[in-house]
């Protein structure tokens, strides 16, 4: 599991990220509105199964609650992290 202060906000580039020796894993979203629509998960294969995409998706989700803004889950890996925690559901849009 990577250390959670690792993680960092590009607000221009619209994602979270996490830049590592093997490559950056990053949690692309884009403004839909008042929503935030998290789009697209990318982890480098060598770190696949690390906890990376797991850590940015719940950085996302903890920012989209500090912000007070919902989230569209488009992406297929954040659908499923929703699924296994679903505490974070009420920051699911309604759209």
């Amino acid at each position: 599991m990577p250390d959670t202060s690792q993680i960092s906000h590009d607000p221009a580039a619209g994602r979270f990220e996490i830049r590592t020796e093997q490559g950056t894993a990053l949690l692309a979203y884009k403004h839909r509105g008042a929503d935030l629509d998290l789009i697209h998960t990318e982890v480098p294969h060598a770190l696949e199964g690390r906890g990376y995409a797991a850590a940015l998706a719940a950085a996302a989700l903890d920012y989209a609650r500090r912000e007070g803004v919902h989230v569209i889950p488009s992406c297929p890996y954040v659908k499923a992290y929703l699924e296994r925690h679903p505490q974070q559901a009420d920051l699911v849009s309604a759209r």
